[in-house]
């Protein structure tokens, strides 16, 4: 019997003590296993919620930005790629691109399509385009064994530059072309291995969301969704509902990287709860149990009733470690630690590409706050702080300010490409 891992009864719930000690006594009881008391209690606390900490982005920003010293060489500032452009997208991955460019980083790459590199190319010649994924409408005539030739080639060309990039941002323009999907998959995979960080946004997060394993666990992997993207995520992988009553802990938990336990010893449940009370303890616990034997009648004579040879797993859908950023009116951001939100204003704007602005801007920060590691460079409360949490909160707090400067000269007019030329002046208006 699986116990299915539903978040729907409500995260709300969890604030009851009695919940709470029924959660804790339901940890309590797995015997058998090496990891420590402090670490199985990990399960009950990344549910609890709990409100976010604004962050302080100003000392961020001040904290991981380099330099520009004299000494430096090309590429030390940062080389970022972009993977994304499509036939139909080709805006996208220049914004997030030439992004990169505007706020520092030295060199900027996209990967797109043929059919979308020339018009990427005649927006700016500061970036370097390399035409070499393709969409299925392009080889429809090709076998099977043809197609993974193809696709062997993409990723060997990939190859040859994987290990001078810095970050990627994968998604923006990326399309839902199936064999492009599953050729960028490919790409991910390898990145991961390389330990090169990635930043998912747009058509990125589809692929994603539809194949957790690609970021699953990965300390490097950032998540950008919007609110349609981040309703998706939360559906794919706790199996309800956006929960905006408790958005901090709904956040902290679909971060949080699950602990999984070695098979334990048979345990006890007290008496007096029903089946149903029973079940709706694991759903709160999030945690999921396999039961290999018998469930005892549930009779309230029994001092307790035992499940026997019961054991911990993964959720079917794990997503934990890895940082996600919520975009909305405060971006909530969480790498299963805690969460921190960036609320500086920024513009009532909301014209397209502003997502693309940011994932560009986050892949820049991430690096630099990975090169920032020593305790002189950087303050003792930023030095303990992951790096990709950083990025997170640096690049929401430069595309606000960049919004702000932008509506303030064009108004209702202001377009993406007019806070793109604002991004520079925000070390400026630090106030």
């Amino acid at each position: 019997m699986f116990v299915k891992h539903g978040m729907n009864s409500g995260f709300s719930s969890l604030a009851s003590s009695a919940v709470l000690r029924r959660q804790q006594f339901l940890i309590r009881s797995l015997k058998g296993y090496s990891v420590s008391d402090k670490i199985r209690m990990e399960a009950v606390k990344c549910l609890s919620g709990g409100a976010s900490l604004e962050a302080n982005a100003e000392s961020v920003l001040r904290a991981i930005t380099p330099s520009l010293d004299p000494t430096r060489h090309k590429g030390q500032a940062g080389k970022i790629a972009v993977i994304g452009g499509c036939r139909e997208y080709t805006g996208a991955p220049y914004f997030a691109a030439i992004s990169a460019l505007k706020i520092g980083a030295d060199l900027s790459h996209v990967f797109c399509t043929e059919g979308a590199a020339t018009v990427i190319k005649s927006y700016s010649p500061e970036l370097i385009v390399h035409p070499i994924l393709e969409e299925s409408y392009n080889i429809s005539g090709v076998n099977d064994e043809g197609k993974r030739d193809i696709s062997k080639k993409i990723l060997s060309e990939f190859d040859k530059w994987m290990e001078r990039f810095d970050c990627l941002v994968v998604g923006p323009g990326l399309g839902r072309d199936p064999f492009l999907l599953e050729c960028v998959s490919k790409i991910m995979t390898r990145a991961r291995q390389s330990n090169v960080p990635i930043v998912v946004d747009g058509d990125g997060l589809f692929l994603v969301t539809n194949s957790i394993e690609l970021v699953s666990g990965y300390r490097l992997a950032v998540l950008t969704p919007n609110v349609n993207e981040y309703k998706r995520l939360v559906q794919k992988v706790l199996g309800c509902d956006v929960n905006d009553q408790n958005s901090h802990g709904e956040l902290l938990s679909l971060s949080k990287q699950y602990i999984p336990f070695a098979r334990s010893k048979p345990f006890f449940f007290l008496a007096g709860e029903s089946l149903g009370d029973f079940q709706l303890l694991f759903k709160q616990t999030g945690i999921l149990f396999k039961q290999t034997g018998m469930l005892m009648d549930l009779s309230y004579s029994f001092r307790t009733v035992e499940i026997h040879s019961a054991y911990c797993f993964y959720p079917t859908h794990w997503i934990g470690n890895v940082t996600i950023l919520r975009k909305g009116k405060s971006d909530l951001i969480s790498d299963g630690e805690k969460v921190q939100s960036v609320s500086i204003y920024g513009s009532p704007r909301r014209c397209g590409g502003q997502g693309d602005i940011l994932s560009g801007s986050v892949a820049v920060f991430l690096s630099w706050a990975r090169q920032c590691n020593s305790a002189a460079e950087r303050e003792s409360t930023i030095s303990r702080t992951n790096p990709t949490v950083l990025g997170c909160i640096a690049g929401s707090a430069l595309l606000r300010k960049a919004a702000a400067l932008a509506f303030e000269h064009k108004k209702r007019s202001t377009l993406t490409t007019d806070i793109i030329e604002h991004l520079g002046q925000r070390y400026t208006h630090l106030s």
